[in-house]
């Protein structure tokens, strides 16, 4: 007997689930396009246990028939698809035939559905795939569909979905720009304690915007519209046995165009990871690569290298533009044209902060290319001709001093991560793992010791600031340019995890409690860190349904800061990949309040201000980068100084 068998039909749906159902936010995500396919108007989610427990999903479209009800949970059936040729034009959210299936295959599902046209409707249970009930009662029109014990038969599963704070963030998240992407339809989600959104329908995308977030973010946005014929196009034709004979007489289709709206957000708007990046393509949405690159290009030279904008995009095009049978999941699609999208998509974002903001001008870049360092031996070469600003080397005396990641080096504009190196030893580096002679030219050279206090940063003398930003000045080993603002954020962000760990923290208490109103994403976020946010100084207690109250705040906060110091701190939280990690939301706290609590940039300083500032930096574990892994300090040594005027 041969070793390959057939599958059977239960086996292959949790197998289907396994790429349908990744999470509880998955199942949420195939309902609503379900209800979208349906022309619902009107969509209700209920959450209980973060959709561990309870996933229900209510909408007022077409209903079923009982015929069609039991159909829908048949492996590769579906209504949206006839023929083969369909799959070149798909127009609806759903056409796979797996979502349902798949789910009931991995919990206990109730669906109650009525049709426009039955008097009645139906009612089924289903549980791990096998049909328990089916009977007719009298429903409204349209269909509930209920997620019970997602997971119950694969524990195994069961144990890799996150907190359920965690997984309550991901629908909000979900189902909050599914709202955005449809004004015209009424949108609530409910958990088991409060209604989390509550979006009935509006005119605009800009009115829903104000709706859920308020006019402060409306704010923040720009809106912005763009449009591309597809005349130099055109679009694909059938094989040649597919075409009929009048398809040669016929006259051409129209190839139509490429639709691009949406929101970007202004450059101080910036977010340490592309999680705050919708795209929708055709009302789908999707995490796409080409596009995501395009808006990286759009914001380059206006935002850090590391960080990203909040952007909300939508993109429309014919259907047969788009290929989205690419994955089981259906978020991901593969453009006909993708480099007429890519162009399109930074061209418009482009132009549009343009109109919106000047984009700064910035200082020529040298010519030379920069590149990595071949060595760190004293000899070594240095990576670029001409003036070239590197980050500091990690100086052989002060161990507190080394580098924990990458040096960073600056020509220019540009900046380069460098070859990572071990820990040095005095008057020697490590070759092969073993210490050997520092030489230079060939030619053993003995380093003379200095005093333990004489670390470079220690030794800095300031002469001043350029555009008082930046501290300029001078030690034995070159010329120094410090910014001002990372490095008071370095020296408080440790301040604050010493006094963190010795639960001393410094706090101000606000003459009047702060309102702040919160996300359903960051409402979810709050009930998971509120503990280890008061530790760090912040009190807020809930103050209505989605709203806190700041009772105090972290010392040094500005009060007109501290709102976005806790905005800042409840996002970098929401839709976080990982799970919750008490010492991760440690330090992630302490940078969002040492970011704000920080000398600004131009902030004139005094003598004695800036000397204190370069004292402290030099007392500090790792005085090179900033807590979000910027470099704090840029030298022009003296090398370089000689070598600019041709004198070695």
């Amino acid at each position: 007997m041969g070793r390959i068998h057939v599958l059977s039909e239960h086996v292959a749906n949790k197998i289907a689930a396994g790429e349908v159902v990744e999470r509880p936010a998955s199942v949420v995500k195939e309902l609503i396009e379900n209800s979208l396919d349906a022309g619902a108007k009107r969509v209700r989610v209920n959450v209980e246990a973060g959709g561990k427990r309870l996933i229900q999903v209510v909408d007022d479209g077409v209903g079923m028939v009982r015929d069609d009800a039991m159909l829908a949970f048949e492996r590769h059936a579906t209504s949206k698809l006839k023929n083969p040729e369909d799959l070149l034009s798909i127009a609806t959210l759903g056409f796979r035939g797996e979502a349902l299936p798949s789910i009931a295959s991995v919990a206990r599902v109730r669906l109650e559905t009525r049709a426009t046209e039955e008097d009645s409707g139906t009612v089924m249970e289903i549980a791990g795939g096998k049909i328990l009930k089916i009977e007719e009662a009298g429903l409204p029109m349209g269909t509930s569909l209920a997620i019970k014990d997602l997971f119950f038969n694969t524990p195994a599963r069961k144990k890799f979905l996150k907190s359920e704070s965690t997984e309550l963030s991901h629908i909000a998240s979900l189902v909050t720009h599914y709202a955005l992407a449809h004004p015209e339809m009424h949108w609530e989600l409910h958990s088991a304690t409060n209604a989390i959104l509550v979006a009935p329908p509006v005119a605009s995308q800009r009115e829903r915007i104000y709706q859920v977030f308020g006019n402060e973010t409306l704010e923040q946005l720009i809106p912005f519209a763009a449009l591309q014929k597809l005349e130099h196009i055109g679009l694909p034709k059938p094989p040649p046995w597919l075409r009929k004979d009048e398809d040669e007489e016929a006259e051409p289709a129209v190839p139509g165009e490429v639709r691009l709206h949406g929101f970007i957000s202004k450059p101080e708007v910036q977010k340490l990871n592309r999680n705050s990046i919708y795209v929708f393509v055709n009302g789908r949405l999707i995490r796409d690569r080409l596009v995501q690159h395009a808006l990286t290009d759009a914001y380059r030279n206006i935002l850090p290298p590391t960080l990203f904008p909040v952007v909300l995009l939508f993109l429309e095009m014919p259907y047969g533009e788009v290929d989205v049978n690419v994955h089981p999941s259906k978020t991901e699609v593969r453009f006909r044209q993708q480099t007429l999208v890519h162009d399109f998509v930074r061209d418009s974002v482009r132009d549009a902060l343009a109109k919106a903001r000047p984009i700064p001008q910035f200082i020529t870049e040298i010519h030379a290319q920069p590149k990595a360092s071949p060595g760190l031996t004293p000899g070594a070469q240095s990576a670029g001709a001409g003036f070239a600003l590197q980050a500091e080397e990690p100086p052989l005396l002060a161990e507190r001093l080394h580098f924990e990641g990458e040096a960073i080096e600056v020509v220019g504009n540009a900046a380069i991560p460098v070859a990572r190196f071990g820990a040095q030893t005095f008057g020697s580096h490590i070759v092969g793992g073993e210490a050997v002679p520092a030489s230079s030219d060939g030619c053993d050279y003995e380093i003379q010791e200095l005093p333990s206090g004489d670390a470079p940063l220690g030794t800095l003398k300031p002469l001043g600031q350029i555009r008082d930003s930046f501290i300029l000045a001078v030690n034995g080993e070159g010329l120094w340019i410090i910014d001002q603002h990372v490095a008071h954020e370095r020296v408080l962000f440790e301040k604050i995890l010493k006094q963190r760990a010795e639960a001393g923290v410094e706090t101000q208490q606000l003459l009047m409690p702060l309102i702040v109103e919160l996300t359903p994403g960051q409402q979810a976020v709050f009930a998971e860190i509120a503990e280890e946010l008061r530790q760090n100084g912040f009190e807020a207690e809930p103050f209505g349904s989605r709203t806190v109250a700041i009772k105090t705040a972290p010392a040094g906060i500005r009060a007109e800061e501290i709102e976005n110091t806790l905005n800042e701190v409840l996002d970098s939280f929401e839709r976080e990949q990982q799970a919750f990690n008490l010492q991760h939301a440690r330090t992630r706290i302490a940078a969002s309040i040492a970011c704000h609590a920080a000398i600004k940039v131009n902030m004139p300083l005094t003598q004695d201000k800036m000397e204190w500032l370069l004292a402290e930096l030099a007392k500090t574990e790792h005085p090179m980068t900033c807590p979000h892994g910027r470099p704090v300090v840029l030298r022009y040594s003296v090398k370089d100084i000689q070598k600019a005027f041709k004198r070695i």
